[in-house]
């Protein structure tokens, strides 16, 4: 598919393009990102070990604009420490006048790994009162979860609202986190005819309400199970999305970057 350069760019608003699956090739990732009208990449960080790397500029000569986010992924938990939230306040502190830092991320609950769920608890909470400190918007993981995760926005009601990342939940859940301030992300999983749920939010919730992601090198598209996904897939999410709202891509791409660049204050 060419993408057409008289369209809006597009935003991959949760790309991991630091992780090493891309080691060997991100240029020329870095291409096709290009030649499928991506314009922007966030980057979310999972661990602390790449908040430092994630700030320095990344070595790319395409017209990309890379942005992160800084947080502690709750997958992860057996890698987080005590502290750890402590010196991601710190860090924010020292880094958070850098234009490429523009969210707290990723960050959530995972009760689907099951493990931990106190721990996962109360740093995910750690990193809302950090998003209300620093005035920053969240990037938030949630499976099996956000009946959990709407308490714990509710109580704290952070200012700049943010993105629910890979959103699979109900569509009451859905409009509660539209009244919170979120918006919510949609990638690869809309590209399967069976998620019939995902899909149907994806083509109903107000347009204002949903941005664009891959969560590259996972989540691949319908029809490439097993393949690493990419951040010029965005071009294929988008294109399922104006199909199912009967809308045109470049409806698709102009609303759905303009969502990205409000809620990171691009």
């Amino acid at each position: 598919m060419n993408w057409n350069h008289d369209y809006p760019p597009l935003f991959d608003s949760h790309c991991h393009l630091d992780f090493t699956d891309f080691d060997r090739d991100r240029s020329e990732v870095l291409d096709r990102a290009v030649d499928s009208g991506i314009g922007y990449i966030c980057i979310p960080a999972t661990r602390r070990g790449q908040w430092q790397r994630l700030i320095k500029p990344m070595p790319i000569s395409q017209p990309i604009q890379i942005i992160v986010a800084l947080g502690l992924h709750p997958y992860f938990m057996a890698d987080h420490h005590t502290g750890d939230l402590q010196a991601l306040d710190q860090f924010l502190q020292q880094h958070r006048s850098l234009p490429c830092v523009v969210a707290i991320g990723e960050t959530g609950l995972d009760f689907v790994v099951g493990q931990d769920r106190e721990k996962q608890l109360s740093m995910f909470t750690g990193h809302v009162k950090l998003a209300c400190r620093h005035e920053l918007p969240l990037i938030i993981h949630g499976r099996k979860s956000h009946d959990q995760i709407l308490q714990i926005l509710r109580r704290h009601r952070p200012p700049r609202g943010g993105i629910i990342h890979a959103y699979s939940g109900s569509e009451q859940q859905a409009r509660d986190y539209l009244k919170l301030g979120f918006k919510l992300g949609f990638g690869g999983g809309i590209t399967y005819p069976r998620a019939s749920k995902t899909r149907q939010l994806a083509s109903t919730l107000p347009l204002a309400s949903v941005v664009l992601e891959t969560d590259a090198p996972d989540m691949p598209l319908n029809g490439q199970q097993g393949k690493r996904n990419e951040p010029g897939q965005v071009l294929h999410v988008a294109t399922c999305l104006a199909s199912l709202r009967n809308i045109t891509l470049s409806e698709v791409a102009g609303a759905t970057s303009e969502n990205c660049r409000a809620i990171f204050g691009l």
